[in-house]
C-alpha cells in the first residue's frame, strides 16, 4: 500500500481530485496519510479535515532558520513512512535533503506542457498569462518527478488542452485543471502505486 503525503499551499483542487480518485477506485493500492501546508489559511487543510486525514502546518515562517524548517519537513515525512510525496500547488522550494532522500518519489503537477512556460517564477496564473501572451494554440499540464532543478525532473505524463479564442488566464486555468490536471495527476499516482512506472535517466517508462 503506497503511503502518500500531499504538499499544498492553497485551495487544494488537485488534492480533492486525488481524494475523489481514491474513493472511486481510480487510484488503487494507495493511502492518503497526511496533507502538509505552509499556509495556515489554506483551504486544503479543511479538505483534509473533512476527508478524515491528518493536516499539518509546517511553515518556514515558524522556524528560526530555513535549515530548521527543512529538517522538520523531512522528519515529518520519515516519521509517517511516506512512500510518495505529491506536490499539488506547493509554493515552497522543496529542500535538497528531502529531494535526495525521496529520489524519484516526489511528483509535481505543472500547468503547462513542459518545457514550455516552466522554471523559476512560472506558477499559478503566471503560466497561463505567459501562454496567452505567446499566442499558443495548445497548452496543458505535466506530471513530473522532482529533482533539484525547477520543473526539470523526468516527465511522467502530459495532456494537451486547446486554447480557445477569447480565453482569459482564469478561464484557461480552469479548463486545464478540469481537462488535464485532475486527470493525469491521479493517473500518475495510480501507475506508481501499482508498480508501472520505471525511471531510466531522464526517461520514464510506463508499463500499462
Amino acid at each position: 500500500m503506497l503511503r502518500i503525503a500531499v504538499l499544498v499551499s492553497g485551495g487544494g483542487t488537485n488534492l480533492q481530485a486525488i481524494m475523489d480518485s481514491l474513493d472511486s477506485g481510480a487510484i488503487t493500492n494507495a493511502q492518503l496519510v497526511t496533507v502538509i501546508s505552509n499556509n495556515a489559511n489554506a483551504y486544503a487543510l479543511k479538505r483534509a479535515e473533512d476527508y478524515g486525514v491528518e493536516g499539518l502546518l509546517i511553515s518556514p515562517r515558524d522556524f528560526p532558520s530555513r535549515e530548521d524548517f527543512n529538517l522538520k519537513l523531512l522528519e515529518a515525512l520519515l516519521e509517517r513512512e511516506i512512500d510518495l510525496v505529491v506536490l499539488a500547488g506547493y509554493l515552497v522550494v522543496v529542500p535538497p535533503c528531502v529531494i535526495r532522500r525521496f529520489e524519484n518519489r516526489i511528483i509535481n503537477i505543472h500547468p503547462s506542457l513542459i518545457p514550455s512556460f516552466c522554471g523559476t517564477g512560472c506558477y499559478g496564473l503566471h503560466v497561463h498569462e505567459m501562454a496567452l501572451e505567446r499566442g499558443v494554440k495548445v497548452s496543458g499540464a505535466t506530471v513530473h518527478f522532482v529533482d533539484e532543478g525547477t520543473d526539470t525532473g523526468p516527465i511522467i505524463l502530459q495532456k494537451p488542452v486547446k486554447v480557445e479564442q477569447g480565453d482569459t488566464p482564469e478561464v484557461l486555468q480552469r479548463r486545464i485543471m478540469e481537462q488535464a490536471e485532475w486527470v493525469i495527476l491521479p493517473k500518475a499516482i495510480n501507475l506508481i502505486a501499482n508498480g508501472k512506472v520505471r525511471v531510466e535517466g531522464r526517461t520514464v517508462w510506463i508499463d500499462e
